[in-house]
């Protein structure tokens, strides 16, 4: 019986190799041409147009759905913007940070401060207050005078720490270049997923934040397409992904949200599965394929990022599905103490429930009880099952899982 890893070594150095570059199907590439987004590089550019006579352009604001070219059209403007003045005496610095990436107000702080030039001794991991982290952010800025651009992808997230916290760094953020008079100045650019992301915010941000905004629309099925083409020139072998393939990613996509982001990874994943199988072509049959892999990999990769008292949520609900709010709380406290673990209170856990709902893994619906007034129940859309599998690794959790 032949070895099963040297069977697929075997079959891998053998077999046929549709995928000729592999790097430009990563989600991190950053083609050239950047297609239909000529409107919004325009619209980006002349933004920031000011830093170039040496003025503090606006704060600017992007918003747009997953997938629609937010991120790589801003990069894209910053990049040459930086090209062009790196020969002058006016140091323009960009400092890039995910919002979702970072677990807490202080490390996405530190994130920044870091890529100013701040080293450990000057912003340490841990142990300084939120307000001082900010004030050697300025110093640094004022002391080097940059004309620093903070573009903070997924601010949304960055507005929910505040909320948890209680800080005012946004704020804080739209208004630094008042602290900044002797030198340097600090540009805003947030982007966000959220197209409502403005009304959760403080009165008193949404009029500095928000002094030019950008709207990126969705990408239909024909724009897909015409990504994807250009995609597979770049990244597949000549007439290796047939057409109807082609057709149903880009359908798939634009039908459902007119993500590129996500045609280019369903792409990605057939390319794979077609080698594995040792086919020529991409076909109808890998798409289908990658459709269903993509799936399951997504909601996994959701549930295990999710903090511990999300996790306890989502199993009492997965306990008592279909239950009200309060249900949900008593089957929560009691897992906490199952665990050994103090319990939040019932208004962050029914805080915790709307955001995990905009998630998409629980839907809830409004409930009339007549003279007892209205409750919100929840449930899972997702499988017991599938919560099980990503749970069962977490070593807090077994007993109850």
């Amino acid at each position: 019986m032949s070895d099963p890893i040297d069977r697929l070594l075997d079959a891998a150095e053998s077999g046929k190799l549709i995928i000729k570059n592999r790097e430009s199907l990563h989600f991190s590439y950053k083609p050239e041409i950047i297609l239909h987004r000529d409107s919004e590089l325009e619209q980006v550019t002349q933004s920031l147009l000011p830093i170039l006579k040496k003025s503090r352009p606006s704060n600017l604001l992007v918003y747009g759905k997953p997938g629609t070219g937010k991120t790589l059209v801003v990069r894209r403007v910053i990049d040459k913007i930086q090209t062009r003045v790196e020969k002058s005496n006016f140091p323009i610095i960009l400092v890039y940070s995910n919002s979702k990436e970072e677990t807490t107000l202080y490390g996405l702080l530190v994130n920044l401060g870091v890529q100013l030039g701040l080293n450990d001794k000057e912003l340490p991991p841990t142990g300084l207050a939120i307000s001082e982290v900010f004030k050697r952010i300025l110093n640094k800025i004022k002391k080097e005078k940059f004309n620093a651009i903070f573009v903070i992808d997924e601010i949304d997230y960055l507005a929910q720490l505040v909320m948890k916290t209680g800080k005012d760094i946004l704020y804080q953020l739209t208004r630094a270049n008042e602290r900044l008079e002797d030198g340097g100045t600090l540009t805003l650019v947030g982007i966000s997923n959220d197209l409502t992301f403005k009304e959760k915010l403080d009165p008193r941000v949404i009029s500095s934040l928000g002094e030019e905004e950008v709207v990126f629309t969705n990408y239909d099925v024909e724009q897909i397409k015409k990504i994807l083409e250009e995609r597979i020139n770049e990244s597949f072998i000549e007439n290796s992904v047939e057409e109807p393939a082609i057709n149903l990613i880009a359908a798939l996509a634009g039908g459902e949200h007119g993500d590129a982001r996500r045609a280019i990874d369903l792409l990605r994943v057939a390319g794979e599965l077609a080698e594995r199988h040792q086919s020529d072509k991409v076909t109808i049959d890998h798409v289908r394929e990658a459709t269903q892999k993509i799936e399951e990999n997504k909601e996994e990769k959701s549930l295990k990022s999710f903090p511990l008292h999300e996790k306890l949520v989502l199993l009492a609900i997965m306990k008592s599905n279909g239950s009200s709010t309060g249900e949900i709380y008593s089957s929560y406290k009691n897992l906490c103490k199952i665990i050994g673990k103090d319990g939040l209170t019932q208004r962050r856990i029914t805080q915790m429930l709307s955001e995990i709902e905009l998630s998409g893994i629980i839907s809830g619906r409004l409930i009339h009880q007549g003279i007892h007034g209205r409750t919100k129940k929840f449930k899972l859309t997702i499988s017991s099952e599938m919560i099980k599998k990503t749970f069962k690794d977490d070593l807090t959790l077994q007993d109850i899982v």
